[in-house]
């Protein structure tokens, strides 16, 4: 495992590096978070560069968040990423959704919240690599008890790569992190 000694937007290039080499060699997955599009971008270009082949998932936010109304990441951006040959998932956050909403107007601990503050402790980019692989399987576009690489970051960027084996939301216990390729030291 490779552990960075700085968070976000940095390791982006050297994440996306690591996360398509173990997705190429072990046959897997990939599966990237990308709010706005440039890690999605980002990740499409590496995956020419590195010539993978292998199904690649860029998951994007729900429509609407975090402003009602608006979405982050641009049509134009979305398109490139479609054309590059990568599926786009657009999904409600798996570990906060409609239950975030909740906690705002009835404060109180509720369980999906603890889940992620629970996966933050190993860092943020754990959290989101386990809230993607479960939207892109809600989505359809993952096979039960295939182990995935999965990218997440920390707040812009991506610093975390896992390999795990995803299930969807109403499964998400089940869910296995079997090794770290790389996370940053400091969060």
């Amino acid at each position: 495992m490779i552990v960075f000694p700085e968070k976000g937007r940095a390791c982006t290039a050297e994440t996306l590096k690591i996360a398509v080499a173990a997705a190429k060699e072990k046959n897997l997955a990939l599966v990237v978070a990308s709010s706005k599009g440039s890690t999605g971008l980002a990740v499409t270009e590496e995956v020419r560069r590195q010539q993978f082949e292998g199904p690649v998932i860029v998951v994007s936010l729900v429509f609407g968040w975090p402003e009602q109304g608006v979405q982050r990441m641009p049509k134009e951006t979305m398109q490139a990423i479609k054309s590059s040959g990568a599926r786009l998932v657009t999904a409600a956050h798996a570990l906060s959704g409609a239950e975030r909403g909740i906690g705002k107007q009835f404060p109180g601990a509720y369980p999906v919240e603890i889940i992620a503050h629970t996966l933050r402790m190993f860092g943020p980019g754990t959290k989101v690599a386990v809230e993607c692989g479960a939207m892109a399987f809600d989505a359809g576009l993952l096979k039960v008890g295939t182990p995935i690489v999965s990218v997440g970051g920390s707040g812009g960027g991506a610093d975390t790569a896992l390999i795990l084996t995803p299930c969807g939301t109403a499964q998400v216990l089940d869910t296995v992190i079997h090794e770290y390729l790389c996370k940053p030291g400091l969060y």
